[in-house]
């Protein structure tokens, strides 16, 4: 659907040197970034598994996701490609879209590849290694991946199980990303340079030891738009799944633009003090950012407090329960479309 259209509907090796030179923590994240210098990245899991609806989308959901980005006005190009603009300054096409898939479930072979192959999309692929050394008849096998890269599919690293790294110790964490970077060595003949975090999950403890095993990139599953300030090591997608699959949902996201912020704090996911103290700075780039509006998982709409033009503070009402949280920023821009900053926290038990 081209985006003038679904704007009715909705009525509303050179990587690491970007890696290096970006400051290590999420307090760092960005000041400016132009409108067409940005990217939005679609995750996505399993596919057409109705037992898995927080995992899986429907057949029927993902082939308009499909449709949406063949028809509109969209520019679907490879992860690395993408990474490497940001780095470099390189202008993005407007409405620059990656899509990533996590995991190497079965059904992402079967179902997924077949109709990307189709419509020509190129995408990237997180595998978590364990459950295929362990041949499960969920996930594909060595050779299939070995298959996808070979006709240009990019692999990126998800761990070894797809279980949090958060709750391990130091040691273990590097271990398991130790023993995954050599799987692939063993398996595909290199190694993984591009990192998502699995279920979405970091600390700046596990985001240190991921830039230490020599990734140059890292995602999580908070949403948001890629752009040329974000934490390389923390870095947005939209999440899709049956639930939150709708193509006006999708329409909504690839149509988004950044909201460039610095100054975040708590800088840590981990949280210690609940509900967190957010707050942040926003970028002049934005324009006239008034009408922002914050919303916190289970309690919707927040009150904002300003402390200075630029400054601001989210008021969260209830402590989140244990688990996983997420705020939602976003401010209207041009066009119909959304500027949109997304922050996932992790409550302890």
């Amino acid at each position: 659907m081209p985006f003038r259209r679904a704007v009715r509907v909705l009525v509303t090796a050179a990587l690491t040197v970007w890696a290096s030179v970006v400051p290590t923590s999420r307090m760092a994240a960005a000041a400016e970034a132009p409108t067409g210098n940005s990217a939005v990245v679609f995750a996505y899991d399993r596919f057409g598994e109705d037992q898995n609806p927080s995992l899986s989308i429907r057949l029927d959901q993902f082939e308009s996701h499909l449709d949406e980005l063949t028809d509109g006005d969209y520019e679907v190009l490879p992860l690395p490609k993408i990474l490497e603009a940001l780095r470099t300054g390189k202008p993005l096409p407007d409405r620059a879209v990656a899509i990533t898939i996590d995991e190497a479930s079965r059904s992402a072979y079967a179902e997924a590849w077949p109709r990307l192959k189709a419509a020509g999309l190129p995408f990237t692929l997180f595998v978590a290694t364990d459950a295929v050394d362990r041949g499960s008849p969920a996930h594909m096998t060595w050779s299939e991946i070995r298959q996808m890269a070979a006709a240009g599919v990019t692999i990126g690293g998800l761990g070894g199980s797809t279980q949090s790294l958060v709750p391990r110790t130091a040691a273990e964490v590097a271990a398991e990303l130790r023993r995954m970077s050599d799987r692939f060595q063993a398996e595909l003949g290199q190694r993984p340079t591009i990192f998502a975090y699995p279920q979405g999950e970091y600390s700046l403890a596990v985001r240190k030891l991921v830039a230490e095993q020599g990734f140059v990139a890292a995602f999580g599953q908070q949403s948001g738009v890629l752009h040329a300030q974000a934490d390389p090591f923390g870095l947005p997608r939209f999440l899709m799944n049956e639930t939150y699959g709708s193509v006006d949902r999708f329409q909504l996201a690839a149509n988004a633009l950044p909201l460039p912020v610095s100054d975040l704090t708590p800088d840590d996911p981990l949280l210690t003090v609940n509900p967190p103290p957010l707050g942040f700075t926003i970028g002049d780039s934005v324009g006239d950012s008034s009408k922002l509006a914050c919303f916190a998982a289970g309690q919707g709409r927040t009150a904002l407090e300003r402390i200075s033009d630029d400054r601001v503070e989210v008021r969260i009402k209830d402590a989140f329960p244990p688990g996983r949280a997420r705020v939602n920023c976003t401010l209207p821009a041009p066009d119909g479309r959304w500027r949109w900053l997304g922050v996932q926290f992790l409550i302890p038990e």
